[in-house]
């Protein structure tokens, strides 16, 4: 009930029944943007939140710009999935492939650079990346601009109210005097969190199942919960908020949910892809081809960065109210 409260009065209007207030949150969306925060999720699919099983993440696509029908990787497998999202790139390009599934240290690092890497380029902007996946530790390379968290599989306690205490201590000492010996002082241009919980529940006790739904709503208040945070640390007015999925894993893989068939008559795997807050259209509905590769070019957009990239992806650019101001450092062009 506690939680239920919090997210009722401080976020989305949402009573404890479930039932939409008048009340929008809409004010901040044409602020400029200084943070990103990207939530990529397993196991949650369109209908999920479209049915009301996630009441916050179907509010933040009623005010925000939505498309259903975002491409993620097929087969959807999920260091791969992860691996396109991070470097704007498919797997012929990034070469982490179905091999990655299983975490080998001798493998080293992802060597195509990611988000990161482009955003201290162009900005000198930092990442905080929370994982809850230790397979993904390969995917960030240790770099003076990135803060990295894991609380993975590997600990059964784990779990998404978890990383939200994560998050939150980490927040509090890095603004703190000294910043407690992390290499960021501030709250970072980027926080990333990862929440697979609803495809290893799905996994484990069938997509059906009541612990599955419970999951759903666990998931839905941790990024309520996050949104909490920076609305504390004054900083959610000049936040912009997206949330897509990877949908990895044999059981998502196997199920006919979120399936579509494209053009050449192969199965696809759809994820959703919601923008919500600082400079987004409300209620916006994106209407060109989104994947999951689009994401890391459309952060760099929203804060105002440009970089030459490898990348084959593209900013979503039609999302926002107005033209983001060009913040790039200039360091990301060539002399003539």
């Amino acid at each position: 009930m506690k939680t239920c409260l919090r997210v009722t009065l401080l976020l989305l209007g949402l009573s404890c029944l479930g039932l939409l207030e008048e009340r929008s949150v809409l004010a901040a969306s044409s602020a400029r943007t200084d943070h990103v925060l990207l939530f990529v999720l397993e196991g949650v699919g369109n209908d999920v939140i479209q049915n009301g099983d996630m009441p916050v993440l179907q509010k933040l696509a009623n005010e925000g710009a939505v498309t259903w029908n975002a491409q993620s990787l097929s087969p959807p497998l999920t260091v791969p999935a992860m691996a396109s999202l991070l470097t704007g790139v498919p797997v012929s390009k990034h070469r982490v492939n179905h091999e990655w599934e299983t975490y080998d240290f001798s493998r080293s690092f992802l060597r195509a650079p990611t988000m990161f890497d482009y955003l201290d380029l162009a900005g000198g902007v930092d990442t905080a990346l929370f994982i809850m996946d230790e397979r993904f530790y390969q995917l960030a390379r240790p770099e003076i601009y990135v803060d990295m968290q894991t609380c993975g599989k590997a600990k059964p306690q784990c779990t998404p109210a978890i990383l939200v205490e994560y998050i939150k201590d980490y927040l509090k000492k890095v603004t703190s005097e000294g910043g407690f010996n992390f290499r960021i002082f501030t709250v970072p241009g980027l926080l990333v969190a990862h929440l697979p919980e609803p495809a290893d529940v799905a996994t484990k006790r069938g997509w059906a199942s009541r612990q599955y739904t419970t999951s759903l709503r666990t998931v839905d208040t941790a990024v309520a919960d996050v949104l909490e945070i920076y609305q504390h640390y004054g900083v959610l007015d000049n936040t912009t908020v997206i949330v897509t999925g990877l949908n990895g894993g044999e059981a998502r893989q196997a199920s006919k949910v979120n399936r579509a068939v494209g053009a050449n008559g192969q199965r696809q795997t759809v994820v959703p892809w919601i923008a919500w807050g600082a400079n987004v259209k409300p209620g916006y509905e994106i209407s060109d081809p989104v994947s999951i590769m689009d994401t890391g070019a459309t952060v760099l957009e929203a804060l105002g960065l440009n970089t030459y990239t490898e990348w084959d992806s593209r900013a979503l650019a039609d999302i926002f109210q107005t033209v983001p101001e060009r913040r790039t450092t200039g360091n990301e062009t060539f002399a003539p």
